[in-house]
């Protein structure tokens, strides 16, 4: 009986493993897909040159951060590779922080991203989150260990939202993509703060950049973006920072990030990263 129990658990365990690996095969496969997806839906570049620092109708905070972060930079970002490590946690409640690394693809032509993150979890366990928005649709899934479904939403009103707040929050790290020829109207509010708006295919939303006296983005800030909390979207306001600016490609952006949402009148924090690479293309 013992013998004929340890060939019914190994074969059991042979099947977890192989359900496993056709499950991380699947996954890849379909992250390759939104890749290509991501970088198709791109428009034809216009080939107009990069020359912010010269355009007089930009709020004055925005004007000295173009002409601070783009440096001699004369064509814009075509694709941004950007590798991240970090912290996060699943809710502003949540007690645990995860250690995660994460790859960024981000197509300014396109207005779109697809972020894939590796996040690690107790008894050697992880999961694989994929946050992205392309074509117009903001999507999210959640799969244990590569494989294994947990979660998935796509193409909501608030998840579309969502999606494009953190697209235009993240330019940061793309700057070219915060210019007017990007599609980004700039609205003064003070010596340093301005307020960025974006529209994409039917999607509208606003975005509050705070500046320092140097010219970088420090802040950003809405009273209202749409996120998941207790089972439902709801407009929360929202907040992040950014420190550690380093020259990549030709251009400053931030080392540093974090954000989170105000819950009972704080920030609590839920995501806390650093940019360990980042690799551009750049439009001819």
């Amino acid at each position: 009986m013992m013998q004929w129990l340890l060939i019914g658990s190994g074969g059991i365990l042979v099947a977890v493993a192989i359900a496993v690996l056709a499950g991380r095969a699947r996954d890849t496969t379909r992250a390759r897909r939104m890749e290509a997806a991501l970088i198709e839906s791109a428009s034809r570049p216009d080939n107009e040159a990069v020359d912010a620092a010269s355009r007089t109708e930009l709020p004055a905070p925005v004007a000295r951060y173009f002409r601070h972060v783009l440096m001699d930079q004369r064509r814009a970002i075509k694709t941004a590779r950007i590798r991240q490590a970090g912290v996060l946690r699943t809710s502003t409640t949540a007690g645990r922080w995860l250690p995660f690394t994460a790859t960024q693809l981000v197509v300014p032509p396109a207005v779109g991203f697809l972020w894939n993150a590796r996040v690690e979890m107790p008894l050697a366990t992880h999961l694989r989150v994929r946050d992205s928005y392309i074509d117009g649709s903001g999507a999210g899934c959640v799969s244990l260990l590569s494989a294994l479904p947990v979660a998935s939403a796509a193409d909501t009103p608030a998840l579309n939202s969502g999606a494009l707040h953190r697209y235009l929050a993240e330019a940061v790290w793309c700057p070219t993509a915060l210019l007017p020829r990007s599609g980004v109207m700039w609205s003064p509010i003070d010596d340093h703060t301005a307020m960025a708006t974006m529209t994409d295919r039917g999607t509208t939303v606003s975005l509050q950049f705070r500046f320092n006296d140097a010219g970088e983005v420090v802040g950003i800030y809405s009273p209202g973006r749409f996120g998941r909390f207790d089972g439902e979207y709801r407009r929360v306001p929202w907040e992040g920072h950014f420190r550690d600016y380093q020259v990549q490609g030709g251009m400053r952006v931030p080392g540093y990030g974090e954000v989170g949402w105000h819950d009972g009148g704080t920030l609590q924090l839920v995501w806390k990263g650093r940019i360990t690479e980042v690799q551009y293309e750049l439009e001819p």
